[in-house]
């Protein structure tokens, strides 16, 4: 652990109070292009990262009703398995570094990509849950959204294993769609939920590989948690209209820098 750690935790922190973005898609990033840490150690350190530093979120939406646990328990039991399953492959051929390194920083680049997208359309994400695509899936899939929920974890499951982002942003917007009629803070809760577990599980996975860097996490967290509650305090007097382009283009440029490294 170092100050260079701290400064790291500390500027992605702030980030994720100011803006909402979530740490995954922020922190990897910074600490492959950033620092040059190898992709693997950079995904495992901020899984546990994030697993550690959204337990105080299930706690709360807990304490407020927040969380819808039949929805976490379908997402659960997609992502578990999956997730478990992903280690499982790095396990037998964890030999074949170099193809591990290149999954993971193509599934990085991607889901950046991604989540640069969805932090713009967000609202309207939201807003169509409501009213067309709310709709058309409580007309036609009303009695599969349950599997469709659980197929959506299965997805998560792998690519938050491999790239430690989509638990957030883009579990978020399944979730949306998904469950149209369930308010924005349900949802929020419900993800959070099942991304603790997740992050966790998939970080355990990732110290049993031993792509874990204690002394970076321990600096991640001690400049992370609470530069959050600084950014939570300035994103309250800026506009969202400048905020949500401005993550959003640095997302998609991390995830163009990473897919061309």
């Amino acid at each position: 652990m170092d100050i260079i750690d701290i400064t790291a935790g500390a500027l992605v922190g702030f980030i994720v109070g100011l803006t909402g973005v979530g740490g995954g898609s922020l922190m990897t990033p910074i600490l492959v292009l950033g620092y040059g840490i190898n992709p693997a150690v950079a995904v495992g350190t901020d899984l546990i990262y994030a697993a550690i530093t959204k337990c105080t979120g299930i706690a709360f939406h807990h304490r407020h009703k927040t969380i819808d646990w039949r929805v976490v328990k379908y997402l659960l039991t997609g992502s578990v398995p999956s997730s478990l399953a992903t280690i499982a492959y790095f396990s037998v051929f964890q030999e074949q570094q170099r193809a591990m390194e290149g999954m993971i920083m193509g599934t990085l680049s991607l889901m950046l990509i991604l989540t640069a997208a969805l932090v713009l359309l967000k609202n309207k994400i939201a807003a169509r849950g409501d009213q067309a695509v709310g709709r058309n899936l409580r007309t036609h899939l009303r009695h599969k959204r349950p599997a469709i929920t659980t197929l959506c974890g299965v997805l998560l499951g792998i690519v938050v294993t491999l790239s430690s982002v989509g638990a957030g942003a883009i579990g978020t917007a399944i979730l949306f769609i998904l469950h149209p009629k369930k308010s924005a803070i349900k949802i929020v809760g419900t993800d959070i939920a099942h991304a603790v577990p997740l992050t966790l599980i998939a970080g355990a996975g990732h110290m049993h590989l031993g792509s874990v860097d204690f002394g970076l996490l321990w600096g991640l967290l001690i400049g992370g948690v609470p530069a959050v509650y600084a950014g939570s305090y300035f994103g309250k007097k800026l506009s969202d209209r400048i905020l949500r382009p401005t993550i959003a283009l640095i997302l998609f440029l991390m995830g163009l820098k990473l897919a061309f490294t």
